[in-house]
Parts: C-alpha cells; structure tokens; sequence
C-alpha cells in the first residue's frame, strides 16, 4: 500500500518526550447512500490504536508490529463496513512510542528508530450506487488532549480518566524518513486466554492477586468499581517473598506498573501501549473488591499444533512450563522474558527453542517474519554479520564478542522450518542472507579455519562465570560455524541440482554456475574447518577441549561424524553425565537427553530429566514454577533469589524459556515422533520409555495430519497405539520394527 507513504501526519509539537501518547480524531461524515464496502488501511511509526465510534478497529495489539523500521513496515487492512453508520462518524487514533522512539532494549535508548512518532490511514468507502469516497489523514485531523500521563513498555501506563479528550490542534505532516518497504502484517499480538485469579493477599495497605501461572499480558480495571479521584496503583512481579511481599529486583529499570486516577466515565481500562510478565499483582490505593481487576494473557496469534499429557505429575508440569514460557516470549519477536527491560528479540533463544516451539504451535508464519527482521537488519550490518538480537537497533557490526551461537539463526531456523513444514522456500529465499553471515564467519577464521576470539559461550552453564566462558569458548562457538557451512554447501548443492532439472528455456545458466561455485567452496571450507576444529580441540583418546558437557555436547552435536572418535567421545560426554548430572547452558541443554539416547543410555536420560536437585529441571518445578527459569538456580536452595549481577545489573528472570529446549525431547523422544521425509510426508515413530512417567499420550498436528501416539505400562507389559496420516515406520523397545500406512496401530510388548 504505497499510497500510505504520502499521508504520515504527526503532532504538531516535535519536542520528544519518553512515554508520550498523540491522540488525533477526524469526523467521517456519510450521506444517507448505501456503503456496500469500507476498508481502512493504516500504519505507523510507533504503536497505535484505532477507534471508529468508540469501538476498538480490529483485534491486533501494537499495530503495526515491530520490524526493522529503519527499512521494513507493515500495514494493516480492516474492514470496517458494519462500524460505519450513516451520518457523523468519529475516527479516534491512539499512538505511542512503542519499539519506534520510546524507551527500549536493555541499554534502556530512546528515538532508537526516529525521533518523532507518526500514523498514516486511507479509509476507501464504496456505494451501491457505483461511486466511492476516500478520508486520508493530513492537516485536517484534530489532535486531542491526551489522558495518558506516561506509556511505555518498559514502566508501564500512568492514565488520568479525569482528563477530557478535548480538542487542542490540529495535526502537522510528518517529514521524517518513512520506511521503502511496506507490507501487510502477517501475524498479529493478541488478547488470548483470560487468567482468573487464583489467591488473595491481603496487606494493611495493598492486597496482592495471585493468578497461579506466570505470564505476559495485561490487566484490565472495572473503573465502575472505583470512586471518582482514586489512584489505582497496580504493581507487577513474578514471585513473592516468603509468600508476602513482592519480588521486583529482576525488573531492574523498568516500573512495571499501572497508575490509574479514576473520573467520572466508568469504562474499563485495558493498557494498550505496554504489556508485562507477572504472575502477581500488588494493588494500592483502592480497596480490592471482586471484579476490579482481571487479567489476559497476549502472544502472536498461532494454531496450536502440540499435546502432551503425563500421569507424572512433575513430568507434565514441565510440559506445561516449556508451553507457557514460549506463549509468554512470542510476542512479536522470539524474545527473552517477558517482565524486565528487555524483551528483544535475540537470535540465540529464538534458535535454541524454535523446533520445540514448532511442535507446540505453528510457527511458519512467526518464523517466516523474523527471517524477513534478519535480512532487513543484516543489510545495515557493515559485515553482512546477524546481530545478537533482531530487528537490530541499526548500522553496526560484529563487536568485540563475536556472539556466535546468536546469528546462526540465520541457519538454524529456517533449516528447522524446512523439516517441520515440508518447504525449503524459506531456505531458498534466506539463501543470500546465509552467504553474507558465513562469509563475515570466513573472514574471522582467516588462516586459523577457526574463529578464535570471545564469545559466551555456552550461556549461563552452571558454576562457570562470564570470563571463564569467554576464555573456554571454542568448541561451542566453532561448531556452528561447522553447522553453517555444512547448511549452506547442501543447500548451494540442492539449488544447483534444481536449476539442472529446469527446461533449457527456463534455466538460468549464471545462477547454476553460481551455485556449483557456491557448494564446491563451502563444501571445501566445511573440511577445513571440521579438520581444524577435531584437531585443535578432539584429543585422541575423545576428551574435547575444556572437558565440560557444552563442549562435548556441540562437538558431537554438529562436528564429528560417525566413527571410532565419535563413540570415544561419547563415552566420555557419558562419563560426565553420569558423574556431574547436568550441567549444560543455553546452547546444549537442548542435546543432552537426544544424545544421550543415541549414546545407548536411555535410563540415564530420563534420570537427568527427573531429577530434582539443582541444576535440573525438576528442582524448578518443585520449587513451584509455572515457566522455565533463566537460570538453573534462579532460586537457591534455601529459598533466597539468586540475583547475581552481570556487569552492574540483576540478571534473574523466572520466564526464560531458553532451557524449555527440553520439550524436543517430549515430541521426538518421549512420543517418538520425527519426520522421516521434510513436512512429515514420511513419519518416525519410536517412544523411548520409562515407567517413572506412568501413562503417556501426545499428539502433533503436522503438515501430513494429525500423530498421535501413547503408551502405558499394563500389568503384563507395555501397550503402544499410534495414529498416523501418513507412511510411517513404527520402532518399539524391544527392537520391533514395522512398516505402516495411514492409520491406527496397537501393539503390546514385554517389560524389559
């Protein structure tokens, strides 16, 4: 919609100030002529909210989105017929600063994108009578008194109901740059599940809500239920101390917060310009009756596609921590967490979760938005480098740490969307994005064939602090850059192959000679590297460098092929296990129980995922979690907060779903579900077992139909059923082997 280019309006008082809301309203006045179509296109350079007659246009939250503003926009498309009626029509626009200009990332920068906030709408009325009419925004709009007092992110919203949204100006053209690229928004923020709440607290003078499950979202105040000139304040926090008081250290500089002076229109009040992560509450300034405050959850709107259930307790609560921490960090961006000043989108976590997420929910369309963030903020990259976190804030580069295992994404994600899915468009189209990253990887390795310099390594293992991860390093940041060389040569190879098979008319010779250079040099770098990388960091006897699970886990995760130095290291990656428990970081806790398995130590893997000392996924989840923690011991064993600094600032977040990696290992493994052939056309189905689980069921809505698989332990032995929607192979415990196809399958087997 090129056309929105020309019609930015913005207020007519530059001066930028953090947390400010522009509200502009224009009269749509309609003959008594029959309106047989009205759409609404619109966009901004910040946050915004329409209204036609006092009621909310469309169900997006933080329209337009967040893109790499710098370059990308989206707009939107309402329909808006049954909203119009004939006569005077009040067009209303809330706009806030949002990712745009407001306060954001943990470097806490305002005007990251622009200095001013701007909104651009075209309202296309058709008749029945065959002529059309169109309202665009200019100079005309009335600009209105603002009852927002602050509105960010990060703090919160302070919001004066006394105020009157009088008329005060009129709107001014914007000039600022405008964005080349404009598309309609994909994906969409949501209000979702309504969250009642569980438990109150009550205090001399504040009571605090206990919703039972930590999320991100929003409350909503009945203003009916309060006198006129009260204050509601509303603090948010993830835990309470010693059941009592509000944890809110975590935050660091951001409020968090709601205030509310109340007026004489009773409406309810639902923030529209920032969100939270909380599973408390802490009210201030009004007596808490039932009904005053009520709670939504918000994330991206995707089709759930995962089930799981468990008669373990514990089992299937972890299930359900993995599934909410992706529910709360899938807004907008992959993100981190949900409640602190933060919630970017980094390219490490997003990779780290992306194939448990694909079982959880489908992501196509999520993922296909980011790799589009990617390539957008990679062109202002001066190495053609992915940064840490997507969209980036602008120019740049590749920095003193290289923040490898981050912008591998770049090959990781759409890899994984090629499996899930069954297409390899987005591989196809993220192709030149690749090239420019491993290129930038290429120039860094030099002679070396290996990048050797800073990097954090596995993040967040246990016991290990920042500077000894950054000096022990390398085998977790080098076998990326292996995995990514070993993507881009098959995929160069693949490209290749298909412009062969295309009609000599339709071929296009320079591509083809492109791509066969393409493979060969990548396929041969591949080598280099993988030699160099066994050699530097692989003994002999199969210790690899550093002698720590992260190390052995990557190496054999995407370096060492099959062989005898495979298994050598195996066996000591199993040693370790067996003798320190987990003790893995971001990067490759979401291999440990898979390999594992592949190790031959089936027991052994679910005794790591049932244990219940720290670190472990257990010891959060009996210490009440209801979402994956940023830290094994983000809770210490007596209780207390773990709220160990990093540089100057807390850094404990108890909705972190990095470590929900896990949930991979309940589709793939548990369930025993893998595609066999990209999108499913071909199905896996091998359940690895233990009776500690008792009865198990899952199902997984893939491109192919629906699996669904279950298992319990019997009496006389263990009982399988699997529904499939395609050809699949079937492998049980005992070594039983079938070939099926479409259908319902039930066999029993002996106890082991």
């Amino acid at each position: 919609m090129e056309e929105l280019k020309k019609h930015f309006i913005t207020a007519s008082n530059p001066e930028f100030i953090e947390g400010t809301v522009n509200i502009f309203a224009q009269q749509i006045i309609l003959s008594q002529k029959e309106v047989t179509t009205a759409q609404l296109y619109m966009t901004a350079l910040g946050v915004y909210e329409a209204e036609l007659n006092q009621e909310k246009i469309g169900d997006q939250l933080f329209a337009p989105g967040f893109t790499y503003y710098h370059r990308d926009l989206f707009y939107q498309n309402y329909d808006v017929t049954k909203q119009l009626k004939k006569g005077e029509n009040v067009f209303k626009v809330y706009l806030g600063q949002g990712w745009y200009n407001g306060r954001f990332t943990h470097e806490n920068k305002t005007q990251i994108y622009g200095n001013n906030t701007a909104v651009s709408w075209i309202l296309e009325i058709k008749y029945a009578d065959g002529t059309s009419e169109q309202f665009v925004s200019g100079t005309e709009v009335d600009e209105l008194a603002s009852p927002y007092k602050y509105a960010g992110f990060y703090d919160g919203e302070v919001y004066d109901a006394r105020i009157q949204q009088d008329a005060m100006g009129k709107a001014s053209m914007f000039t600022g740059k405008i964005p080349e690229c404009f598309s309609e928004t994909t994906i969409k923020v949501k209000l979702q599940e309504s969250m009642p709440v569980q438990k109150i607290i009550r205090k001399e003078n504040s009571t605090i809500l206990d919703f039972g499950q930590n999320f991100a979202g929003m409350i909503e105040i009945n203003a009916a239920l309060l006198d006129e000139n009260t204050t509601l304040t509303v603090k948010h926090g993830e835990i309470l101390i010693d059941d009592t008081t509000l944890y809110t250290e975590n935050l660091r500089k951001a409020k968090a917060e709601i205030v509310y002076f109340a007026g004489k229109r009773k409406e309810s009040y639902l923030p529209r310009f920032t969100y939270m992560g909380f599973r408390y509450v802490e009210l201030t300034g009004a007596q808490y009756i039932e009904g005053l405050i009520s709670a939504r959850a918000i994330y991206s709107d995707m089709q759930r596609t995962g089930h799981f259930t468990s008669d373990n307790p514990l089992i299937e609560r972890l299930f359900n921590n993995q599934f909410w921490g992706q529910k709360s960090n899938y807004v907008e961006v992959p993100t981190d967490c949900p409640q602190r000043d933060e919630r970017m989108g980094y390219t490490g976590d997003g990779q780290v979760f992306a194939l448990t997420g694909s079982y959880n929910y489908d992501t196509e369309v999520f993922f296909e938005k980011f790799l589009k963030d990617i390539r957008y903020s990679q062109l202002d990259n001066e190495e053609g480098y992915v940064a840490p976190t997507v969209p980036a804030g602008g120019p740049g580069g590749i920095g003193f740490i290289n923040m490898l295992g981050w912008g591998n994404a770049v090959t990781i994600i759409p890899e994984m969307l090629y499996w899930q899915y069954g297409t390899d468009k987005h591989l196809v189209r993220q192709y030149d994005s690749i090239k420019k990253f491993v290129e930038a990887e290429i120039r860094r390795m030099g002679d070396h064939d290996l990048w050797l310099g800073p990097n954090l390594g596995d993040w967040l293992m246990p016991g290990k602090d920042l500077e000894w991860m950054a000096k022990n390093n390398e085998p977790i940041s080098n076998s990326f850059i292996v995995h990514d060389l070993e993507v881009l040569s098959k995929l160069a190879g693949q490209l290749a192959d298909k412009e062969q098979l295309l009609k000599k008319s339709e071929k296009d010779e320079t591509a083809y000679s492109q791509y066969l250079a393409d493979q060969e040099r990548y396929s041969v770098q591949l080598q280099k590297t993988r030699a160099a990388y066994i050699e530097k960091y692989i003994n002999d006897n199969g210790t690899v460098s550093g002698d720590y699970q992260g190390a052995y886990i990557m190496a054999l995760k995407y370096v060492i092929p099959e062989g005898k130095l495979r298994q050598k290291v195996l066996k000591n990656f199993v040693a370790n296990v067996e003798e320190n428990g987990l003790n893995t970081g971001f990067f490759s806790t979401q291999f440990i129980l898979p390999l594992l398995i592949e190790a031959g130590n089936t027991q052994l893997a679910f005794d790591v995922l049932l244990n219940e000392d720290c670190p472990g996924w257990m010891y959060q989840v009996k210490r009440g979690a209801t979402t994956i923690w940023e830290r094994w011991d983000a809770l210490k064993e007596d209780g207390t907060v773990n709220d160990v600094k990093v540089v100057s600032d807390n850094m404990v977040s108890f909705n972190h779903y990095a470590f929900g990696s896990v949930g991979e290992f309940y589709y793939q493994y548990i369930l025993g579900m893998k595609p066999l052939l990209p999108g499913y056309q071909k199905i896996q189905l091998k359940p690895y077992v233990d009776p500690r689980l008792g009865k198990v069921a899952g199902s997984y809505l893939s491109r192919a139909g629906l699996i669904k698989v279950s298992w319990a332990y019997q009496e006389e032995g263990i009982e399988f059923e699997f529904e499939t929607p395609a050809a699949s192979t079937i492998e049980l415990p005992d070594g039983s082997y079938y070939e099926v196809e479409k259908g319902t399958y039930t066999y029993q087997i002996k106890r082991s």
